[in-house]
């Protein structure tokens, strides 16, 4: 597929955190003007990784900048737009834009104040440019249950008005799936779609479980599947798509080389598979450049390229009607190749 066609195919974004995804250009003009750091290069190499991290812990760290600058309503506001913007250049027509709102509460903000202020900026995005939105919000492993049932509470007050799904982030390994149970067995009694993060290193075990125990809908990453029969046979049986970031499994030493990651053998074994950034500033990249790389590496088809993207419509967390436009949208451009 070249790229004129893929840039003209309506396209559908479903795991981009929005510290994770804060315009460069932005990021050093909130910047105090004593800070260090002077120009976009010198920033790049704070926030963004230019090819492989150490670990994902190295990669977390790029996210430090970010979250110093999103601690005002206004800043806040301002990214959550500048994100909905960005997506109408890429053309994706729907995105889910997750975020934890307790990392944003360090000089004042209430979480309330926090979820209101990307509302703001991404519904003022929308009108200006027509490109959907829903909200997820992540609760951390390392979090305290006390203090992700509070954010789960709140976000609650938002449920149907922009917030749709919770989700799980962190350290596999020291926080695994079963410490969650309770938290997300009254996720989802109150009504919340979920989607965990899971299988991102080498921990099978947490997809199965974020699966059974967990209420999973989606699984964020999931590329430690591969390694396991019974993993990928209830991956296929309960039709449960995994939101694959390739470059971001890159940057963090998940994979040696983009050629080695198992996104073509998730497809061709049908597993339900659509393509993310995980994050446009932190990996350096657009959902665009992720098709680019997938199209170049293992030579999809336009079919199973298309394909992705239709899965990220069905799968979408928001209403019928959206999904439908959706699929005639790309069905109307798709016909015209």
């Amino acid at each position: 597929m070249k790229l004129e066609k893929l840039l003209s195919l309506p396209k559908v974004h479903l795991h981009c955190h929005l510290d994770g995804s804060v315009r460069p250009s932005t990021m050093l003009g909130l910047l105090k003007a004593d800070s260090s750091i002077k120009n976009i290069e010198e920033l790049l190499q704070e926030v963004a990784v230019l090819d492989k991290t150490s670990s994902l812990e190295a990669y977390l760290k790029k996210f430090d900048i970010p979250i110093m600058v999103m601690q005002t309503k206004e800043n806040i506001k301002r990214i959550a737009y500048e994100l909905i913007e960005d997506c109408n250049i890429e053309n994706i027509k729907y995105i889910e834009i997750r975020f934890a709102p307790y990392f944003h509460c360090k000089q004042g903000l209430s979480m309330e104040e926090v979820i209101q202020a990307v509302l703001d900026g991404a519904n003022e995005g929308k009108s200006k440019y027509g490109v959907e939105f829903n909200l997820i919000v992540c609760f951390l492993r390392h979090e305290s249950y006390e203090k992700n049932l509070q954010q789960l509470y709140v976000a609650k007050k938002f449920l149907g008005h922009g917030v749709v799904a919770v989700d799980l982030a962190g350290d596999e390994e020291l926080y695994p799936a079963d410490s969650f149970v309770e938290l997300f067995d009254e996720a989802k009694r109150l009504g919340f779609h979920i989607t965990i993060h899971a299988g991102e290193t080498g921990n099978f075990n947490n997809i199965n479980k974020s699966i059974t125990l967990l209420h999973a809908e989606r699984i964020g990453h999931g590329t430690a599947a591969m390694s396991s029969e019974e993993t990928m046979e209830l991956l296929y049986n309960r039709r449960v798509p995994l939101e694959v970031c390739v470059t971001s499994n890159y940057n963090t030493g998940i994979i040696t080389r983009l050629i080695d990651h198992p996104v073509y053998n998730f497809i061709k074994k049908n597993i339900v598979v659509t393509v993310n950034t995980d994050n446009n500033t932190v990996s350096n990249t657009t959902l665009t450049n992720e098709y680019s790389k997938i199209i170049d590496n293992f030579k999809l088809t336009d079919s199973e390229i298309i394909n992705t993207i239709l899965n990220s419509i069905n799968y979408a967390f928001c209403e019928e009607h959206i999904k439908e436009r959706l699929r005639r949208g790309l069905v109307e451009v798709t016909d015209k190749k």
